[in-house]
């Protein structure tokens, strides 16, 4: 299958490596042409290091031109930080066809924003656009094509939008993540299993004094106390009640699964936390006001997950005080400037209009 990976990150590089190595027709897009120059002079190869030992993955090309990229492209891998997808969605939307499926692991309902920049273009018209709870990979570069896998995912639940078109699309996705994917209805679930949201603002927001003073630290390893642990399982909470308030059923993916050794395995497999302590690589130096655990996971993911909690008519007195705190660290109205329903064409929609669009698309 041809698939076309978007940006330069840690997801993006850890896909087009695992994509290419499984037999796939890898086109990698990197937005600056020296970075595409840089790939060139590597013979577009991608250094892979995981548990069992280190490989080279060779690309089929890399471009800038984003026309070139999706050409004939069944599956577009999509996983910028949420903090792009404006941007991104008016670049990527004049050359979709149909046909094709837009994946974006995990949105935070940016499958509403491509879906709306490719209606302004005439193109959304026969395109699936999905998204899913977590990125597929515990994953850092060390290197500018040199990477570092930690875990991989073994449960994606995965959202289709519009919902009428979930068979075809998850039929793609499917075979870029075979075994992995688990349908969990329209994007709006999806949305509300991304994790990001969950894990991350209670251990940076809980961790500010230490992450101000040193030079690095690891929120995963000393920056996961029981104390904040508590309060990461009141949030989840509040996430699964919206969840059920909207009539989305069970799995919810509780992340206190992630850190358990018994019961039903997470996202990733059963050792993934400890091999993510192990790893040391996730101890860094993040800076508050500019962190994507902050600017994404707080901004973008709490301010949704609170405007869909109204919508609901459910109390998150958490996941609203952990929102109002970064706003506080960052001198920011995250609540009317993050990703509320209303930024992404679902302001004034009652329940019962939300779910029509997401199942039947623009022609609801």
């Amino acid at each position: 299958m041809r698939i076309a990976v978007l940006g330069g990150g840690n997801g993006s590089l850890a896909a087009a490596a695992d994509f290419a190595l499984a037999g796939h027709d890898v086109v990698l897009w990197r937005r600056n042409a020296e970075d595409v120059a840089r790939h060139l002079s590597l013979n577009n190869i991608i250094a892979l290091r995981d548990g069992k030992g280190r490989r080279e993955a060779v690309l089929a090309e890399v471009t800038d031109r984003m026309g070139d990229a999706l050409a004939g492209a069944e599956l577009i891998f999509c996983p910028v930080p949420a903090t792009a997808h404006e941007a991104l969605a008016p670049v990527l939307a004049p050359h979709l066809r149909p046909g094709q499926v837009v994946y974006m692991p995990p949105g935070t309902l940016g499958s509403l924003i491509f879906a709306g920049a490719a209606q302004a273009a005439g193109t959304a018209d026969g395109v699936a656009f999905a998204e899913s709870g977590t990125l597929p990979w515990l994953v850092r570069k060390h290197g500018f094509a040199e990477i570092v896998v930690s875990a991989r995912g073994t449960r994606l639940p995965t959202g289709v939008f519009p919902r009428s078109g979930m068979d075809r699309a998850l039929s793609v996705i499917g075979q870029a993540f075979p075994g992995a994917i688990e349908p969990c209805g329209d994007v709006l679930s999806a949305a509300l299993m991304n994790a990001g949201p969950v894990i991350h603002p209670p251990v940076i927001t809980m961790n500010a004094g230490p992450l101000e003073h040193f030079d690095a630290w690891d929120i995963h390893n000393e920056g996961t106390q029981p104390s904040i642990r508590r309060v990461t399982d009141a949030l989840d909470a509040e996430r699964i009640a919206v969840r059920e308030a909207l009539g989305y059923r069970a799995p919810h993916f509780p992340l206190a699964d992630h850190y358990s050794d018994e019961g039903e395995e997470w996202m990733y497999g059963r050792e993934s936390h400890h091999e993510l302590k192990e790893s040391g690589d996730w101890r860094e130096k993040i800076v508050l006001t500019e962190h994507r655990y902050m600017m994404e996971d707080v901004r973008l993911g709490l301010s949704l997950l609170v405007s869909i909690a109204d919508l609901a008519g459910v109390a998150v007195p958490i996941a609203a005080g952990l929102l109002a705190i970064g706003s506080a660290v960052c001198g920011e109205d995250f609540a009317r400037n993050g990703r509320p329903l209303s930024s992404v064409g679902l302001g004034g929609y009652s329940r019962e209009d939300i779910a029509a669009f997401l199942e039947r698309g623009f022609s609801a």
